[in-house]
Formats: C-alpha cells, sequence, structure tokens
C-alpha cells in the first residue's frame, strides 16, 4: 500500500487532438494538481493533422497522480501507459 505523503511516477504517452490546441492541458496538469511533469518526447505539427503527442514523466503523490489521471480522462484523452522497462522503448 502508497504512502499518501510519498512520492512516485508514471510515465505515459499522451494524445491531444487538435480542438484542445489552444488549451493549456498539460500547464493544468501541473498548476491544478500539483504534478512534476517532464516532457520526454513530443511530436507535433503539420504531420499529424494538428494533434500532439507526448511522452510524459509525471511525479507526485499517489492522490495526486489519481486526480491528474481523472482530469485527463475527464477530457477524453488517449492516454497509454509506459511500462518501466530497462530501455526507453515504447510497448504499447
Amino acid at each position: 500500500m502508497f504512502e499518501s505523503s510519498s512520492t512516485t511516477k508514471v510515465r505515459l504517452r499522451l494524445h491531444i487532438p487538435s480542438f484542445y490546441k489552444e488549451e493549456p492541458v498539460i500547464s493544468r496538469l501541473i498548476a491544478s494538481h500539483g504534478l512534476v511533469v517532464n516532457i520526454t518526447g513530443a511530436v507535433l505539427g503539420k504531420h499529424t493533422n494538428g494533434e500532439g503527442r507526448f511522452d510524459l514523466e509525471i511525479r507526485g503523490t499517489v492522490p495526486q497522480l489519481w486526480h491528474g489521471l481523472n482530469y485527463l480522462e475527464s477530457l477524453n484523452l488517449k492516454i497509454e501507459g509506459k511500462p518501466h522497462t530497462d530501455g526507453d522503448g515504447w510497448y504499447c
């Protein structure tokens, strides 16, 4: 069982559709939920039809992570989990 004050991390790939491109989705994740977000990769631009894809490492307490992930899910964003592997390749 996790302590509510212990810090942990999740790694995920977040797909943000073009209709959210003017919305500060990742900034709100940080500001509203107190999370530390490291963008480890991103694909943006005209080759993605306006969609953004972000590889994120998110750190926080379990409750912070829970609320942050619920926020992302409430936006109906595609979220892919990334396993904790020795390498940094995606296996989704």
